[in-house]
């Protein structure tokens, strides 16, 4: 019964991981093109340099949810808890 309830918390643990680093990266990335649509909109002769820091912010942005797939992926196959 207590390794039944241990890996439930440790399976709610990963959705939790993988859904909030997800639900970050979806905000971060839409504040980004955000961002560069109206900084687009305003100045449009810096297009190519525009779309350099917008790439890099959306690949750092999306750092974050592959950092919740690697902690949910470590506490659901590599968990040192479940013996």
């Amino acid at each position: 019964m207590e390794g039944n309830i241990q890996l439930a918390l440790i399976c709610v643990g990963a959705a939790l991981s993988i859904g909030l680093a997800g639900l970050g990266a979806g905000i971060g990335i839409g504040s980004v093109g955000q961002g560069a649509c109206m900084g687009l909109a305003r100045n449009p002769e810096v297009q190519p340099k525009l779309m350099v820091f917008m790439i890099l912010g959306m690949a750092l942005a999306e750092s974050i949810a592959i950092y919740g797939l690697v902690i949910s992926l470590i506490l659901l196959y590599a968990n040192p808890l479940l013996g």
